[in-house]
């Protein structure tokens, strides 16, 4: 008998806008996800990524039981938790006494939970005794870490999401918000709806979706940040904009900034930004004429070998205004991961400690020591990510433990990563899915435990520190990311502190939250008022949360006071400072990298969900039509894309959305559904002196056509993780390979692949096997002199497999079959016949990609409704097309105008 459908409040651990989420589920499956309607950032809403996760998490891509590789070369094989923990402890004790403590190192993630955060840290500070402990934080929410305490004296984000609804101006800077934190998006649309005098700025160099709600776009050559935030300051002292009054009484160093900013005229900031001068001069009085001026940015400035300066110019503009401590203004850094904030306040970052506390303070080192019950806290500076890396590269680093985050995919300079994961000696990796590329190199794969399956807290981008409950017990032999480490840390104290009472005696997840929250008492984070019983019956709530406390703070900074030593924020005067790498003849194009709509990061999660990839199936880079003119390419060319420390060969395209010169690529794609290392083996690992964040926006790459005649389409459907681990290894012989899901109902395994020659009948004989086309019910037309063949499997009257070798043109034909499950006359005869060519128009795919991924609306049927006279409020009624998370919207919206256009020319 089933079991009943049971409801159990949770979050979303995607990113930073910290959603809820009801889970629907019978105890022991997750059965589907709702918006939770009480929970105060979404209000019931999800996007799309949010509102598919009930179909995520394929169980035959999660690591299941701990596997342990005893040599190098040698395969993992299965073991049980007390010999893998065992295994590590003595591993990691060896290593510490031979080569001191900071030989090993810990790298951990912003999808951790806050009490899995601190159970990392407790383990590298106070027992090992290293702050070699860094999180992929780095790469995504250091510089604004920077930013806001130079600034303002804390990293505190000082407003919340009502802010983005009572703005009279907000500026949005380096972040596609309709992509990354589309829920928050939606609340701007709908509050732009509602005050039409609301004026949004969007700074980009691309024009993105979030463009399409901008009052002025500002498409910036890349990495001149800086030089437009002091421009647009030279042009607010110069027409009387500033806040005189509050500089005088709550600001320090304006004067060294009001004689730099002599320097960025409108035309000499036009000029290193590459806007018109009319475009800087209106985006200079819309902010200084705002009653109410937001900001919000994400990775366009935070990535950056400038970003602690890209950060700390932004924050100039509202000190400069008094634009900060009110309703509907402030500096508002938008978090990348759930939980990069919860990693902030419990110091998991190298240069950190617990509650907002410095690692290279001598006095903040002694309270956490005494806090703890340890004599010292290390004094040594940690390596942050790169440097990690880099010490792992050149030996320094003997033992690394690696969780929840896949450096293998999203770290800059993938060569020299793989390389030094490659050559440590010994690999940790405690993860959810072993199809991670990180998991390759694991000596030790540690099952985790993943979302709906364990329980906790997040902080998200406005201070609010939610509940996370557990749903479903996690499968096998996974376990809580806490569990995991506390039982590792107690082994590894019997070999390094025999005797002594245990640092880890914690039961569960609520006994981490209880002990770490403390630390934070009296400090600008104060949440020690907060505990699971209070957020399960008030709900989530924003620190600071003393106790005592009613409710959270909503805003900081109203009284004009900061947490710096003189009480006063800090203007910061750095001067604009060119990217890394310039265009040169060698690299003429700027690549820059950013999200798609439905994915996210390395796709270890969406990467299981097939709809997911129906909005972009596959890596392309993006050029403008007159990049490709000039280079003489078509759409869907192949071409080796290179930096100076690799190269990729994938696809073109023609986007009208990046300027000539520049070059458009998303970070999502790494060596498991794109060969060659994927995204980043091109961006650079140079990093920001301050906030040690690499440049991943900004790279010199250079695009040549590629010709590789032969070329293989595939696609098989069911048992989709298992067939990708079957086929990956066997394409990497092929220059070009890509393999990626496609379907709904039916999801399947599709992969295109191209190479100069004909591969070895062998190899294609063992993708046959693993597509089922070696035998059975199978239609096969082989041509070896021409080195062409098809082979389609029909059951039960549809298609459920296809392989075409060597010519490739009727594949979006029988993809299209397929689709439609049928397998008709024209099939069988085209099969049979030495024709590669469809019969007819039958190639042509009038769907086009699924621009609703809610409801499976494509692109060809909102443009046959568009045909027929409908708008956007027939297109809804008629499709529901938008009517759910409304991602969809902004390019809806496009495609009307482009109607438009196209009737009135």
């Amino acid at each position: 008998m089933a079991s009943p459908t049971q409801v159990t409040a949770s979050t979303c651990c995607y990113c930073g806008v910290g959603c809820g989420v009801l889970i629907e589920h019978d105890g022991e499956k997750i059965l589907g996800v709702a918006g939770d309607p009480s929970h105060p950032a979404n209000f019931g809403k999800l996007c799309s990524k949010g509102s598919t996760l009930h179909l995520t998490g394929d169980l035959d891509a999660r690591a299941l039981h701990p596997e342990l590789r005893l040599g190098k070369g040698l395969a993992r094989s299965r073991t049980d938790w007390d010999s893998a923990l065992d295994h590590a402890a003595a591993v990691f004790a060896e290593t510490i006494r031979e080569h001191g403590p900071d030989s090993v190192a810990f790298y951990i993630s912003g999808q951790l939970l806050t009490e899995d955060y601190y159970a990392f840290n407790k383990l590298a500070r106070a027992l090992v005794g290293t702050n070699n402990i860094d999180s992929n934080s780095r790469l995504c929410m250091s510089s604004a870490v920077v930013g806001y305490k130079r600034s303002l004296g804390a990293d505190a984000p000082p407003c919340n999401y009502e802010d983005i609804e009572q703005s009279d101006c907000l500026l949005i800077a380096g972040s596609n918000m309709a992509y990354a934190h589309p829920v928050l998006f939606r609340r701007l649309e709908e509050a732009k709806a509602r005050r039409p005098e609301m004026q949004i700025i969007v700074v980009d160099p691309r024009r993105t979706d979030t463009c399409e709600l901008a009052d002025l776009h500002l498409a910036i050559l890349p990495g001149t940040d800086v030089a437009l935030f002091h421009g647009i300051l030279h042009i607010l002292l110069w027409e009387g904009w500033i806040d005189r009054a509050y500089i005088d009484a709550h600001t320090e160093g304006f004067d060294a900034l009001k004689k730099l900013v002599r320097d960025y005229s409108p035309a000499v900031t036009a000029d290193l930004c590459g806007i018109s001068l009319d475009d800087l001069q209106r985006c200079a009085e819309l902010i200084g004429r705002a009653p109410s001026f937001l900001s919000l940015w994400c990775m366009g400035l935070n990535q950056s070998s400038s970003g602690s300066a890209k950060n700390s110019a932004l924050i100039n503009l509202h000190l400069a205004t008094g634009q900060i401590g009110k309703p509907g203004a402030g500096p508002f850094s938008l978090t990348g991961q759930p939980n990069a904030m919860g990693g902030r306040e419990t110091g998991s970052l190298s240069n950190l400690l617990p509650g907002h506390r410095e690692a290279g303070n001598a006095e903040h080192r002694a309270e956490v020591a005494a806090y703890w019950g340890v004599d010292a806290l290390p004094q040594t500076p940690g390596l942050s990510a790169i440097e990690l890396f880099d010490a792992v590269h050149d030996g320094r680093i003997k033992a690394l433990w690696i969780a929840c985050t896949n450096p293998a995919q999203s770290l800059p300079n993938q060569s020299k990563v793989h390389e030094a994961l490659a050559a440590c000696p010994f690999v940790v990796v405690q993860e959810a899915f072993f199809t991670t590329e990180t998991c390759r190199y694991a000596d030790l794969l540690l099952p985790a435990a993943s979302w709906g399956e364990k329980e906790g807290t997040v902080t998200n981008s406005e201070r609010r520190v939610s509940h996370v409950r557990r749903a479903v017990p996690a499968p096998f032999d996974a376990r809580p990311d806490w569990s995991i480490t506390c039982d590792f840390a107690r082994r590894l104290e019997t070999l390094l502190r025999p005797g002594l009472p245990s640092l880890f005696d914690f039961a569960d997840s609520e006994a981490l939250f209880e002990e770490y929250k403390h630390l934070t008492a009296q400090r600008d984070l104060d949440l020690s008022g907060l505990s699971y019983a209070l957020l399960d019956n008030q709900g989530p709530q924003q620190w600071p949360f003393a106790p005592g406390a009613r409710q959270g703070t909503a805003r900081l900074y109203a009284d004009g006071r900061f947490p710096t030593v003189s009480g006063r924020a800090q203007f910061h005067a750095d001067p604009y400072r060119a990217a890394k790498e310039k265009r040169e003849a060698r690299y003429s194009l700027t690549l820059n990298t950013g999200r798609l709509r439905d994915q996210w990061h390395g796709m270890s999660r969406t990467g299981t969900a097939a709809r997911l990839f129906g909005h972009v199936e596959a890596a392309v880079l993006g050029l403008h039509p007159d990049e490709l003119r000039r280079r003489r390419l078509r759409d869907g060319d192949l071409v080796r894309l290179r930096s100076r420390r690799g190269s990729l060969i994938l696809q073109v395209e023609a986007d009208e959305s990046v300027r000539p010169g520049q070059a458009w690529l998303p970070m999502h794609w790494g060596d498991r559904f794109l060969k060659g290392l994927g995204t980043n083996v091109l961006t650079q690992p140079a990093f920001d002196p301050l906030s040690k964040q690499p440049e991943l926006k900004h790279a010199g790459v250079e695009v040549d056509k590629v010709e590789l005649p032969w070329q293989l389409f595939a696609l098989v459907e069911g048992e989709v993780q298992s067939r990708f681990e079957a086929l990956r290894p066997l394409f990497e012989s092929f220059a070009y390979a890509s393999l990626t899901l496609t379907g709904r109902e039916r999801p399947a395994l599709l992969i295109r692949a191209a190479s100069a020659v004909a591969p070895q009948p062998e190899l294609l004989a063992q993708i046959d096997r693993q597509l089922r086309l070696n035998q059975g019910p199978v239609l096969a037309y082989d041509d070896p002199r021409r080195a062409v063949g098809k082979r389609v499997r029909i059951e039960d009257g549809r298609i459920v497999s296809i392989r075409l070798a060597g010519e490739t043109a009727a594949s979006e034909w029988l993809r299209s079959l397929w689709l439609d499950g049928q397998a008709d006359a024209d099939l069988r005869r085209w099969l049979l016949a030495p024709v590669s060519a469809p019969p007819g128009n039958a190639g042509v795919n009038t769907r086009g990609k699924t621009l609703c991924n809610c409801l499976n609306v494509s692109e060809g049927a909102v443009c046959a409704g568009i045909a027929r006279g409908l708008d956007l409020d027939g297109l809804k009624r008629e499709l529901k097309c938008g009517t759910s998370c409304g991602s969809c919207v902004p390019e809806i919206k496009r495609l009307l105008a482009q109607q438009r256009m196209a009737t009135h020319a």
